[in-house]
């Protein structure tokens, strides 16, 4: 049988070490790598081309699941991705299952049900692992929210408008840091990676209006006179 090559990605390093040690207790599996925010997980599929990556939901960088899941998956092509949680979030699950992950694990799972999960995961035709309630799972999710904050659509609205950093903390009263981390996050929830991006895409879903292109400064007009006879 072959081996199951590992990545964990988890922002808690306590919890990789563990994780990492505890699936080393049989041959069936070997972590190739641990990563410690979206980013990095992303960089390190594409390096080793893992089995499975074992995706905390909650860490640095992963502000938009759903986005960094097609990420692992276009590093990864043949990799399979088993979400790890520490919430019971049906809703999550919903928007996820579409994309083809493999398992959605509460992080309060047995060893046991982690190895059962893996095995599973790369099984062609298996069953999609699920340790959520029945009962969260029946729940009608609530309304989902639009993918930017009110302030995020705000400072994307006025970088569409041709905003620096600088101009946008300045007109929202608030710092140039809280301006970048702002960007971030929409870069992430987005999928994009650049603010033209990232403006083409607000308007293309509705996020915000379209800039309007100021008018062209007219350049100065002369009189023209009939020449002298």
């Amino acid at each position: 049988m072959d081996t199951i090559r590992i990545l964990i990605a988890d922002d808690h390093t306590l919890l990789r070490n563990a994780l990492a040690e505890i699936l080393h207790t049989t041959e069936e599996f070997e972590v190739v790598a641990t990563a410690g925010s979206a980013p990095e997980a992303i960089r390190l599929a594409a390096e080793h081309q893992p089995d499975i990556t074992l995706l905390d939901i909650g860490m640095p960088g992963n502000a938009h699941p759903p986005t960094t899941v097609r990420k692992l998956q276009q590093a990864a092509p043949s990799g399979g991705i088993l979400v790890l949680t520490m919430h019971d979030d049906p809703q999550l699950v919903q928007a996820l299952l579409p994309l083809g992950i493999r398992g959605f694990l509460h992080k309060t799972v047995s060893h046991q049900a982690l190895f059962a999960a893996v095995r599973e995961a790369t099984t062609p035709g298996s069953r999609i692992t699920l340790s959520l309630s029945a009962e969260s799972l029946a729940a009608p999710p609530p309304p989902a929210p639009g993918p930017l904050s009110p302030r995020e659509a705000q400072v994307v609205e006025l970088a569409a408008h041709g905003l620096s950093n600088y101009q946008i903390a300045r007109r929202l009263d608030i710092t140039e840091g809280t301006v970048k981390r702002h960007m971030r996050n929409i870069f992430d929830k987005l999928g994009v990676g650049s603010r033209v991006e990232a403006a083409n895409k607000s308007v293309e879903l509705g996020l915000i209006e379209p800039p309007v292109a100021a008018p062209k400064r007219m350049g100065r007009r002369y009189r023209e006179y009939p020449e002298s006879a």
